[in-house]
């Protein structure tokens, strides 16, 4: 049950492909907590997963759209604008895709047009939308803009490949377009650097299993679901977090922070145990 946080309040949600994504989980989670919403991804998306089902439930307009086509983006806004009743007061960017990732194309060996095409669908993409929102003065004062990151923007993660230079970039654009959009419209820019999650891009990424089960052992607090993030993006899109903009903010159970858990170590030294001398000590080679 919701306490009306977005009561009045008007959205959009890109990304929302089916109900293992993190987008799906915030249209869920907006519209319990008051707020009207508008719902858009790749017309391929479109077909190939359930957000029309989504849209029906949540009785929201769907508008297919590439998000990295200007043009798309105008319709996206203006399409929504016209069915919501007025300017947007939120807009979640949950859009990532990485062509090297899913050809299984190493970093050191990438397809450089792939590799425009990461950066366009999962970073560029943001700014086209905000350059978009900005200019047809979409989104209202002390509106909310928030994409979601994940940590392989600061550190290297096995087998992130692309997606983190992507991660970095979008992370940039929050930066730089959020201090013209506050200063000018009182609008913020947000990302949120998420745990590793379980979603129909994430399990592309190798090792993808190996990374949970490390992030959940080096939390104090666990890795945070995909309704969790639903939960900490409802918030930001809410009047508490009025003052909060140009931040990457980490939900990741604290493993951002943390350098060795003893869950963590406790599985390391474990690797050992058939690895020792009659006398206990390790065989390193």
């Amino acid at each position: 049950m919701g306490n009306d946080l977005l009561k009045g309040k008007r959205g959009i949600v890109f990304g929302a492909l089916n109900d293992m994504s993190i987008a799906w989980k915030v249209a869920e989670r907006a519209v319990e907590e008051g707020a009207i919403i508008t719902l858009s991804n790749t017309p391929l998306a479109v077909r190939m997963g359930t957000t029309n089902e989504l849209a029906e439930k949540l009785n929201a307009k769907l508008i297919p759209a590439d998000a990295t086509s200007v043009e798309d983006l105008e319709q996206v806004f203006a399409q929504s604008m016209e069915a919501l009743g007025g300017k947007i007061d939120f807009v979640l960017h949950s859009i990532g895709m990485s062509p090297n990732v899913r050809k299984k194309r190493t970093y050191d060996d990438l397809d450089y047009d792939m590799l425009t095409a990461t950066l366009d669908i999962s970073a560029i993409s943001f700014h086209k939308m905000l350059q978009v929102a900005k200019k047809m003065n979409a989104i209202n004062e002390y509106g909310s803009v928030v994409a979601l990151s994940y940590m392989a923007a600061q550190r290297t993660v096995f087998g992130y490949n692309d997606m983190a230079d992507a991660k970095s970039i979008l992370e940039s654009i929050a930066r730089s377009f959020g201090y013209i959009y506050g200063r000018e419209h009182n609008v913020r820019v947000n990302t949120i650097s998420q745990s590793p999650t379980v979603t129909t891009a994430g399990s592309g990424v190798k090792g993808m299993e190996g990374l949970l089960d490390f992030s959940e052992r080096m939390s104090p607090l666990g890795n945070a679901t995909a309704a969790e993030c639903a939960d900490y993006c409802v918030v930001m899109f809410s009047d508490l977090t009025r003052k909060v903009t140009m931040q990457n903010l980490y939900h990741d159970g604290g493993f951002s922070s943390m350098a060795m858990s003893y869950r963590a170590m406790e599985q390391y030294n474990k690797s050992f145990e058939d690895f020792r001398d009659e006398n206990g000590k390790i065989i390193y080679g």
